[in-house]
Parts: structure tokens; C-alpha cells; sequence
């Protein structure tokens, strides 16, 4: 986002474009969102942890009601809001909001 915010924006504009993209996004999203919450008790802060998967986890589970084209469709409307120098601006917090989950867990 910070040094490639066409690619970003790209990318933005692909979600939801054919099944397997919509699919396998918010599968994979499922992934981390069930780590987070299985591995919460562990963490620094187990209740944000928990918390934060839970709502990684509904809402994945909402995008997979949410129709393949109206996923896209928004997800074409963002982009062409979003412009790149936006992608560059908010970067920054989300690497720190990374950063924010690697010092949460016991072995950083």
C-alpha cells in the first residue's frame, strides 16, 4: 500500500471478480480470524484477541451471503474512491495495527 498504491488499488478492484477470487479472499480470511481466537488465552491481551476474531470470523461468514457481484460491485465503488495517495496515507495504521497484533502475541 505504501510503495505500490496502484498494485493495492488493483488488487482492491479485483474482490468478489469471479468465484474462486471471492471464495478463496474470504476463506483465507477465515484463517487467521480462527488463529486469533484459538490462541487468544495465550496472548497479551486475550479478550481483544478474541474479540477481534469473532468479528473477523462473522464477518466472513456475512461476506459468503453477501452475492459474488454485489461483493464486486462494491469493491469496484471503493477503488474508484480510494485514490492511490489514500492508500499511501492509511499504510502507516496498518502497519502498526500489525505491528499491534505481532506484540500481542507471548514471543515477540
Amino acid at each position: 500500500m505504501l510503495f505500490a498504491p496502484k498494485k493495492a488499488r488493483a488488487i482492491l478492484r479485483k474482490a468478489g471478480s469471479n468465484n474462486f477470487i471471492n471464495y478463496a479472499e474470504i476463506t483465507i480470511r477465515l484463517i487467521p480470524a480462527a488463529a486469533m481466537i484459538l490462541y487468544s488465552d495465550f496472548s497479551k491481551l486475550p479478550i481483544a484477541f478474541k474479540i477481534f476474531g469473532w468479528i473477523m470470523v462473522l464477518t466472513s461468514l456475512i461476506l459468503y451471503m453477501v452475492p459474488r457481484k454485489t461483493h464486486h460491485s462494491f469493491s469496484m465503488k471503493s477503488a474508484d474512491r480510494l485514490k492511490p495517495v489514500y492508500f499511501q496515507l492509511i499504510s502507516p495504521f496498518a502497519m502498526l495495527f500489525g505491528a499491534l497484533i505481532l506484540y500481542n502475541l507471548n514471543w515477540v
